[in-house]
């Protein structure tokens, strides 16, 4: 299972269209300073892209977040989606933690 979880991130990295001026290392930038800008207090934090999505030249990313904070015993986990468009993050959205997401593409 997790050969295919690479070989599927290796496969998103190298076959993607251009996502309108942002490559591979902006997007790790623009997540990393959401986390920092969202969590000022943290001593540390991991984030797992669970999922990208393009529409023409912007791209939804599904971010699942384990951040620690001083003076706090468990770490706190949340989930985002993040809107990014020509290569600056312009929305985030916090989504429930789990199966009982029904986030689905909008109908029009």
């Amino acid at each position: 299972m997790r050969q295919l979880y690479i070989l599927s991130i290796l496969i998103l990295t190298l076959f993607t269209p251009d996502i309108g001026h942002a490559n591979t290392s902006q997007l790790g930038t623009i997540i990393e300073n959401f986390i920092m800008g969202h969590f000022p207090n943290a001593t540390s934090h991991v984030w797992i892209v669970n999922g990208t999505t393009w529409d023409g030249d912007e791209m939804v990313v599904d971010v699942h977040t384990t951040v620690l904070e001083k003076q706090l015993p468990a770490p706190i986990e949340n989930r985002y989606l993040l809107l990014i468009k020509e290569g600056k993050l312009t929305a985030a959205q916090h989504i429930p933690l789990g199966n009982d997401a029904d986030c689905q593409r909008e109908e029009t």
